[in-house]
């Protein structure tokens, strides 16, 4: 069996494991064991990976494997990893396990959410494994369907109405999404759905990839937050509990950019040189508005959920901007951002379950009811706003940087339009934490309050040593997504 494939069977037993589990123990072990798997595999697959580049392995994909499964179609089970889905299945792995801590004590129905919890799982690394473009669709459509359910029975608030906002833009964005796949499939004139093959091929007419290549983009970007399609984010996060906030904004987003990137860029590079203009207003504007959004808000969850929008704007931003520097920089951003909104939604998910409230006008004094938790929320919020030796520094320079090696009046205007985020990022977060966690605790209520259970504390403390390893050590990483940047990259320069 190919290594790549235990990131599917690993979620299929967890399922088999959930269903036959009797009492909460039995859950928790089941869970536990296997996010905890899941963590492993992709660390050895890092090391297995890092070990065939430095033996001068130059495969474009490693550890690849192709099953057919419908040949009138020519989809096949194909699989295959590079430097940056090697990293975005490092980072699945730690929100899943994290996230099974954060969702340790969840009353009722524990056993139905963490079989639709490890659905979503099974369907993001399913993703992120296939170079199939038929696969991949079906992953995503696997990790997509889960939210509803998962909003909708354990959200909190108007849960009803954000699951179904989030599921029906989400699904016109998957209508988008698959015509452009199967425009693409018959433009290219491939007898195959692999996206390698058909990047190699490179046949796709011009005028073809200009009506693709908006579709493809448009239905990634649905998921990564594009303006004006990201108002279902700041809804579903605010509703969604704690452990789904954190995947959902952790790593699910990351499928929106990681598609624009694997499949729109790739595939159809002469319509990315001629479009990315459009887009790329589009991405600048949500990466301001994001910010500016953010501080206007008053609940804990929606100030993180717009200042996703902005981060994730980032991400697109830096992809249209057609060169090594800055895609590797979006990688980075993706990295970063998935790790820097877990920690600040476990944060939130543990302040709100004590206080009963995300308001921020009701939130004061916390340092000295739970102290643990404070730091917590200030190193989230350092990270957040770009503090060097922190993830969220290295990803944001590495994006300006690139953005500015394009040397034309309108690529550095707008990157210095998305530039001003990072002013306004840091208004909104040291705000934010002079707020809620200095002062004076005005509520009697919260002066009882606890601080961190251990349980809590394993997710939080792993999600900070990733922030801060990113930070410190980020060479190996950025190393790594860049040679697989380069040759999508080498297809976008005209």
């Amino acid at each position: 069996m190919n290594f790549l494939s235990i990131f599917v069977l690993i979620p299929l037993l967890m399922l088999a494991g959930l269903w036959a589990a009797r009492g909460i123990k039995a859950i928790r072990g089941v869970m536990v064991t296997g996010a905890s798997a899941l963590l492993i595999a992709s660390v050895v697959l890092t090391f297995m990976y890092l070990g065939e580049r430095s033996a001068g392995n130059t495969a474009e994909m490693l550890f690849r494997a192709d099953t057919l499964w419908y040949a009138p179609l020519h989809i096949s089970y194909s699989v295959g990893v590079d430097g940056i889905s090697v990293a975005m299945l490092l980072l699945s792995a730690v929100i899943v396990f994290t996230g099974t801590f954060a969702s340790w004590r969840l009353q009722p129905l524990t056993k139905e959410y963490f079989l639709w919890f490890t659905l979503l799982s099974m369907g993001v690394f399913g993703f992120f494994i296939s170079i199939d473009l038929f696969t991949m669709f079906m992953f995503y459509e696997i990790a997509l369907i889960p939210m509803y359910l998962l909003i909708g029975v354990w959200g909190s608030g108007r849960k009803e109405y954000a699951a179904m906002k989030l599921t029906l833009m989400l699904m016109g964005g998957s209508a988008f999404l698959l015509i452009g796949i199967l425009g693409i499939y018959f433009g290219s004139g491939a007898t195959t759905m692999n996206l390698l093959e058909i990047a190699q091929l490179h046949n796709i007419p011009f005028a073809q990839q200009c009506i693709w290549f908006p579709l493809t983009f448009l239905g990634f970007g649905v998921l990564g937050a594009l303006f004006p399609f990201h108002t279902w984010s700041p809804d579903g996060h605010a509703s969604a509990p704690t452990a789904v906030s954190m995947l959902h904004a952790g790593v699910l987003m990351k499928l929106g950019g990681y598609g624009c990137f694997r499949i729109a860029m790739y595939l159809m590079p002469e319509a990315a040189n001629e479009l990315s203009w459009i887009f790329l207003i589009l991405t600048g504007i949500s990466v301001v508005y994001g910010a500016f959004s953010a501080c206007v808000q008053t609940d804990l969850k929606y100030i993180n959920a717009y200042s996703s929008v902005s981060h994730c704007g980032l991400v697109l931003f830096a992809i249209l901007m057609l060169n090594q520097t800055a895609a590797t920089g979006a990688i980075l951003q993706m990295l970063s951002h998935g790790l820097m909104t877990a920690l600040f939604f476990a944060l939130i998910g543990m302040i709100y379950g004590r206080t009963h409230t995300r308001d921020v006008r009701e939130l004061a004094g916390l340092m000295k009811v739970m102290p643990f938790l404070s730091v917590c929320y200030v190193i989230a919020g350092l990270a957040n706003l770009g503090l060097p030796g922190l993830s969220g520094f290295i990803a944001e320079m590495t994006i300006f940087v690139g953005s500015f090696q394009n040397n034309d009046v309108f690529h550095r205007t707008l990157t210095i339009i998305a530039c001003s985020s990072i002013v306004i990022t840091a208004v909104y977060i040291l705000r934010l934490v002079g707020k809620i966690l200095y002062g004076t605790c005005t509520n009697k209520h919260h002066l009882a309050l606890t601080d961190a259970t251990w349980d809590e504390r394993v997710a939080v403390i792993c999600l900070i040593v990733c922030v801060a390893g990113l930070g410190m050590a980020p060479f190996w990483v950025s190393h790594m997504i860049g040679e697989s940047v380069l040759p999508v990259v080498s297809q976008l320069i005209p």
